[in-house]
């Protein structure tokens, strides 16, 4: 046999991508739960509107996209966000600009620029949730590549904390929330089978390898606390430190984990909600804001149920064909939820799981709400610009 016969797929391979691509090109709508892809034209109309005022735009520097997750210092400085190409970056208010802080990954070359960062993102670095340590100044990031990393306060390369634990590699490290009275680090790991940028294979497959974890810095050890979870995300830990919000993406449930109290270690449905939840964050007016990055629907229940297709075939797809298939059902998902009105959500949520305000983004997809300051900075992953607006 030759080289090129090996390289030639087999006919029953061949069919298997051809129905994989029809079958994923017909629910289309689901693409833009995480890849990137460019905003070209910003309108005011698709602001967030609360109380009748519109948000404020802030673009972002060097063509990068996607203001996944936001942090602010000890000194309240900031926002720092990550973006598409590995970096951090640190809103300066005086200046009204974006400026370099920190890159997560070693190998910069090639890394920025204009081009599809997701087909690098796993060589240069794809910051997701991150946060401060209020007593050192360190700011701890999961990246979906480099593991859990962290950076001085005075920004540079970020040094790799952990990028395994129990002889298992990250797959996806994700969200992350920092207790500030131990340092404790809470993190998740979306998959250990499907990287960010073949995470739709995550949910075809009905997998559970996501899960839960924590790095303590006194004794620099990382420890399981949850396994077998669907693709978990967002983390946030309660304010008096007795438990922690988790979002199982592919649930659409938010659990509630115990970390004190007689109930420790012991975990609980919070609510469940109707779309993809994504990160989770503390409101300083009580409760916790969460993010519905796209709801859900009976044809999306239904392709991603254990009967589907998809799950027999997904491991057929090679990952350059599986890379722009997404990245097409990205496109076609942002116009027919625009059509339809099937646009991201926030809501904030009580102590009890209840529902207490919530709001739309006509413009697409939302991955997290930091409110800072009377102010709510809207995280995305797929814009080239943040946004913020005033309460």
């Amino acid at each position: 046999m030759t080289n090129n016969e090996k390289k030639k797929p087999s006919g029953a391979s061949a069919t298997k991508v051809i129905i994989f691509t029809i079958l994923v090109v017909t629910v289309g709508r689901l693409g833009s739960i995480y890849l990137t892809s460019k905003e070209e034209n910003i309108s005011p109309n698709d602001c967030y509107v609360v109380s009748g005022q519109y948000s404020e735009i802030l673009p972002l520097i060097g063509n990068a996209t996607g203001p996944e997750s936001y942090a602010f210092d000890p000194n309240g400085g900031g926002p720092y966000t990550g973006v598409s190409d590995g970096r951090i970056l640190k809103w300066e208010e005086h200046q009204r600009r974006w400026i370099d802080f920190a890159t997560t990954s070693p190998n910069r070359e090639g890394c920025e620029g204009s081009y599809d960062h997701h087909k690098r993102e796993h060589i240069c670095g794809r910051p997701m949730g991150m946060g401060f340590n209020k007593a050192t100044g360190d700011l701890y990031i999961a990246d979906a590549y480099m593991g859990l990393v962290k950076v001085g306060p005075h920004g540079g390369l970020a040094s790799q904390v952990a990028t395994k634990v129990d002889n298992i590699t990250f797959g996806f490290p994700n969200g992350l929330d920092i207790d500030q009275s131990t340092g404790v680090v809470y993190f998740t790991d979306s998959s250990s089978r499907f990287q960010r940028r073949k995470y739709i294979g995550s949910l075809l497959t009905n997998d559970k390898s996501g899960r839960l974890m924590k790095y303590d810095p006194k004794i620099n050890q990382v420890t399981v606390l949850l396994q077998n979870l669907s693709m978990p995300n967002g983390v946030s830990i309660s304010t008096d430190g007795n438990y922690l919000l988790l979002a199982e993406s592919a649930t659409y449930t938010v659990l509630k984990y115990w970390i004190k109290t007689s109930k420790a270690g012991t975990i609980e449905t919070f609510t469940q909600l109707f779309g993809f939840v994504d990160n989770i964050k503390r409101s300083p007016r009580g409760g916790f804001w969460v993010a519905i990055i796209s709801q859900k629907s009976k044809l999306v229940e239904w392709f991603f149920s254990p009967n589907s297709i998809g799950n027999a075939i997904v491991t057929s797809v090679p990952i350059d064909y599986f890379l722009k298939l997404q990245s097409y059902i990205m496109k076609i998902h942002n116009a027919r939820s625009k059509y339809i009105g099937n646009h991201g959500m926030v809501v904030r949520l009580n102590e009890d799981g209840e529902i207490v305000e919530t709001f739309v983004d006509k413009s697409g997809s939302t991955s997290e709400v930091f409110e800072r300051d009377e102010f709510l900075w809207i995280g995305n992953v797929n814009k080239l610009y943040a946004r913020r607006f005033k309460l």
